[in-house]
């Protein structure tokens, strides 16, 4: 277990990202979601991570249910702020945003101190949680004068009421990522996407600065919304149709690490834990054997040649894995 920053939350250096619990693309049945966290728990991981924007609160009703059989001290749940859930009469699905649900809520953007207390009392009740340990500030991408006037000082009254744990902010960027780090007091950043094979943006300021100053970093995206889990089988990269150039470095990237005994989602996944300044990986899974498989590959040692072959042909920079 690892301490996120300076407080007294502490995290696995895996989690499990729920978002594919609240039908991320496909529906996911509610007994499978179940078996998920179950996998997950029999593997050790004891950090979960979730969010009302996941499948419309979908994903923390179908956590919190899973959850509810263990003991709350033993283990560790996050949750997100900023996207307000309202009742909403749609007849449709949620696809347009990733969703397999039903559109019966719309989510409204909400930075304000009385919308974080709001967002996150709902999120308690869908839970069915008298606490979660930490919460993230969502996306603020469009609405960062908002965040960090309002909703960055509710989420600091909110830690220092005892209420929460550990606060941060979690985007798919990471220079307003790393600006929370510079010019606030957060606990913990969550990175998805940044810090990857493909991706290393978050290596020049964000990583360097969290390490400087205390503050954790988790990582998210590890796969890159699926390219690095298999680009033979799922060509998506951010959650859109992956590149014909990343695709190929992807495939290369996979053809070097078969030469030397591993796996691309090893790679991937001891890539983003390699870095002192993340505390943990979250890993996003629909299934039991999707945990297992993610559980193994973590766990599975990348030989220092994969690493040395990558930076010599130019498929990593060369001080990378950090």
């Amino acid at each position: 277990m690892t301490l996120l920053g300076r407080g007294g939350v502490d995290v696995t250096s895996l989690g499990l990202g729920a978002a594919a619990l609240g039908n991320l693309y496909t529906p996911v049945g509610d007994e499978q979601a179940h078996a998920a966290v179950h996998a997950a728990w029999q593997r050790g991981i004891r950090y979960f991570d979730t969010a009302p924007h996941y499948g419309l609160g979908l994903s923390e009703r179908r956590l919190g249910a899973a959850l509810r059989e263990y003991d709350r001290a033993a283990y560790t749940v996050s949750t997100k702020v900023g996207r307000r859930l309202q009742p909403a009469d749609g007849t449709g699905d949620d696809l347009a945003n990733g969703f397999a649900v039903p559109d019966d809520h719309r989510r409204v953007w909400d930075f304000t101190a009385d919308g974080v207390r709001r967002t996150l009392e709902a999120s308690l009740e869908r839970l069915g949680l008298d606490r979660v340990d930490v919460v993230y500030l969502h996306d603020p991408d469009d609405h960062a004068e908002q965040a960090f006037r309002e909703g960055y000082p509710a989420l600091e009254k909110l830690r220092a009421e005892g209420v929460v744990g550990a606060i941060g902010a979690g985007m798919n960027q990471a220079e307003m990522l790393t600006r929370f780090v510079r010019d606030t007091d957060v606990d913990v950043v969550l990175c998805a996407g940044r810090y990857t094979l493909l991706d290393q943006s978050a290596a020049t300021e964000l990583l360097p600065e969290a390490l400087r100053r205390g503050v954790s970093v988790v990582v998210g995206g590890a796969f890159n919304s699926g390219l690095l889990a298999d680009p033979s089988r799922h060509p998506t990269y951010n959650y859109t149709r992956a590149p014909r150039e990343l695709l190929d470095r992807a495939l290369r990237i996979k053809a070097v690490a078969e030469r030397h005994g591993t796996t691309l989602r090893a790679a991937a996944l001891a890539f983003c834990s390699a870095h002192p300044a993340v505390a943990s990986v979250l890993a996003g899974a629909r299934s039991a054997a999707e945990v297992h498989d993610c559980a193994d590959q973590f766990a599975a040692p990348v030989p220092d040649a994969f690493w040395r072959e990558l930076r010599a042909t130019g498929l990593l920079p060369p001080r990378e894995p950090s």
